[in-house]
């Protein structure tokens, strides 16, 4: 039987995945191989002698004695949970699961119970704090929002299954391995687990979010306790909260309040049950969260539950889940270190031809689109004219020049307790979100996410504007770590690197214009910029998508894919790989067809490789929890639809495999936004 050039791709590209998974991830994809690498790497420098020009750097020195302090496991076993412990009874109130009918209920209070879980960087059912204030991308605004349930979202509470069986066994053993009384952990699990099993029925969805943005109200902080309608004082919660980065709240700062009938009705809720359940319930999704940073028989019980709920079946090497807690924590000292090392500065260079001829192609895209009026599509050319790439890393860590490093991480003092250090960094990362309230916001600054990290980013808000009129409406930000094959490799043939981290850039651009990218403009702002028959237009085609990955199901676990929930990156997805592709003939029309070809698929075109290199990043192979979670809770589609999806609406793929619409995965009836 002759196979369909996918198929073929597949059983090429996927044939080392079938029994090679990562137990700790509960997966196995392009993505996780790389983050493999890497954190290798960041123990190597983590762990290795420093460079001469980076001994005294205070930064990197706390860094690598937060990570000594996290693998030096006899002292986190001698030490125990007494700090932990002693944090909950003298800060937090108490945990009444863990005394019987011993615990006073009239020293309950929420207000200060939340605030000092917020002061510990917790968003328990509440989620508060800063952002860039979407009407005014220079400003910063406060933002109230749900946060996630301890099951991530609501479907997983709607019957009872393994998971939910797991969930309450966690809860159960991890409060009988602490307890001193022992009587009333079987009761108070049982209503820890039924209080949130009632919040998350008001709790909002990936996709109802998404579809819902409408709902968002704007109001100051004088009048924000007239639409809540609870005897929870959000009001004051906010200025106590604010008060820890000494930042006093004014009757006029603006607030952002998401999911207002979720926040309405989880207050009522609370009001509804004893302060027993409530203080059990907040302490024990602290706890949760701690787990991780305990002693090995309470991490061994967070196991348990991850190998139900993730899939993963084995803890990461205690060196490489200590080197990724530094690299995400303070990931841009050792970002300094890592680019000395590993990051080839040809890369960077590259790249940045590769990010213009991407451009271009999206541009080309846009012009030749019927749907756009032509008042809509000259805003949207501008915008994407105004694209601001952020490649590798900030220029900064590689210059002498340590200011801004050891300024950014001046409070990162730690010492050789690693539960003293964790809690102290959670007051940090807490205190450094409310500081920047008063901030403008830097348009030049490289974000929060450093350059050692295998992904890439679109920040519709994190716009520029710099002198001689040049604009930059939106960040793309292509971190050190993503330049890897198959992503990329400054030697590689182009059809690889145009088929590697081309589509990630174009994907990453195509979000400036996708579902939700499409609401702001140039200058990052989130405004009516299109006008009313553009948008129509756009949401017919819009639609075409979302009924496609509707269709799709993922017969590993016979679960249809959300097509709402996943539609701003399905759309990227299609977008991605045109203007990839338009992009590498660019290439080869200015440089000729150069590149060439690769021993054992010499049958095979540039154009064709282009294709094979695309759905080998997305090769992947998932156990059944983690591809439950995924399609449940996730806004990327398997890696399978990423390929199959892109590929059946390209006409150019089907010229390449001589592909006839309606034969094996191409289409008839082809969906395009761009």
């Amino acid at each position: 039987m002759k196979l369909h050039p996918f198929t073929r791709q597949k059983s090429l590209l996927t044939q080392n995945y079938s029994n090679n998974f990562q137990k700790a991830t509960g997966a196995q994809d392009t993505f996780n191989a790389l983050r493999t690498q890497l954190d290798n790497h960041v123990v190597d420098i983590l762990t290795s002698p420093l460079p001469n020009d980076t001994t005294q750097i205070k930064a990197i020195a706390n860094a690598r004695r937060l990570y000594d302090s996290c693998i030096d496991e006899p002292t986190i076993e001698s030490t125990g949970v007494d700090t932990v412990l002693s944090l909950i009874d003298n800060e937090l109130g108490g945990w009444p699961i863990l005394n019987g009918l011993s615990w006073n209920e009239t020293q309950f209070n929420l207000s200060h119970l939340l605030f000092k879980l917020r002061e510990y960087n917790n968003n328990i059912i509440y989620n508060c704090g800063t952002a860039t204030d979407d009407k005014n991308s220079s400003a910063y605004y406060i933002r109230i929002a749900q946060s996630d349930l301890g099951l991530e979202q609501r479907q997983y509470y709607l019957n009872e299954t393994k998971l939910t069986i797991a969930y309450r066994q966690f809860i159960y053993d991890l409060a009988m391995s602490l307890a001193n009384d022992t009587t009333m952990v079987d009761k108070d699990t049982r209503d820890i687990y039924e209080f949130e099993k009632k919040i998350s029925i008001f709790h909002w969805t990936t996709a109802e979010q998404r579809a819902r943005q409408s709902e968002i109200i704007r109001i100051t902080i004088g009048n924000l306790s007239g639409i809540f309608n609870t005897s929870f004082d959000f009001t004051n919660y906010l200025r106590q909260i604010y008060h820890l980065a000494n930042v006093t709240l004014l009757d006029n700062d603006n607030v952002s309040v998401s999911e207002l009938e979720f926040l309405r009705n989880a207050s009522l809720i609370i009001d509804q049950h004893s302060s027993r359940v409530v203080q059990n319930y907040f302490i024990w999704r602290f706890m949760m969260n701690r787990a991780a940073n305990m002693p090995k028989r309470y991490r061994v019980i967070r196991e348990q539950f991850d190998r139900v709920f993730r899939g993963t079946n084995a803890e990461r090497p205690r060196s490489i889940s200590c080197g990724a807690y530094v690299n995400n924590n303070m990931g841009f000292a050792v970002a300094k270190l890592y680019i000395k090392k590993y990051f080839d500065e040809n890369a960077k260079n590259q790249s940045l031809e590769m990010i213009h001829n991407i451009q271009s192609a999206f541009i080309e895209l846009l012009e030749e689109s019927t749907w756009m009026d032509d008042v809509s599509k000259s805003k949207a050319k501008e915008k994407a004219l105004a694209i601001d790439e952020k490649i590798g890393y900030p220029e900064y860590l590689n210059s002498d020049n340590i200011t801004e490093l050891e300024e950014d991480y001046a409070e990162y003092i730690f010492n050789a307790s690693y539960i003293h250090n964790v809690l102290k960094m959670l007051k940090i990362k807490s205190k450094e979100n409310f500081k920047i309230l008063r901030e403008t916001v830097d348009r030049k600054a490289w974000g929060a996410s450093p350059p050692t990290v295998v992904n890439a980013f679109y920040t519709p808000a994190k716009n520029q504007i710099v002198k001689m009129i040049l604009y930059f409406l939106f960040v793309l930000a292509f971190p050190a770590g993503i330049f890897q094959m198959p992503f990329f490799n400054k030697d590689a043939p182009q059809y690889l690197n145009y088929g590697g981290i081309g589509a990630v850039i174009g994907h990453e651009i195509t979000h400036g214009f996708d579902d939700n990218g499409r609401q702001y403009d140039k200058e990052g702002n989130r405004i009516l910029w299109w006008t009313s028959e553009t948008i129509d237009r756009f949401n017919k085609r819009k639609t075409c998508i979302v009924d496609q990955y509707s269709q799709y199901v993922l017969e590993q676990i016979n679960i249809s894919i959300n097509g709402n929930q996943t539609q701003g990156e399905n759309i990227a997805d299609n977008g991605g790989i045109k203007e990839a592709f338009y992009a590498y003939r660019k290439w080869v029309q200015k440089h000729g067809n150069i590149d060439k070809k690769l021993p054992g698929l010499v049958k095979y075109s540039s154009e064709q490789m282009f294709f094979i290199n695309y759905a080998q990043v997305w090769c992947s192979k998932m156990t059944d929890s983690y591809a439950m979670n995924r399609v449940l809770t996730g806004v990327h589609s398997p890696g399978q639809f990423r390929v199959l999806g892109p590929t059946s609406n390209f006409d150019e793929f089907d010229r390449v495999f001589r592909c006839k619409p309606g034969q094996g995965n191409s289409r008839v009836d082809k969906c395009t936004v761009w």
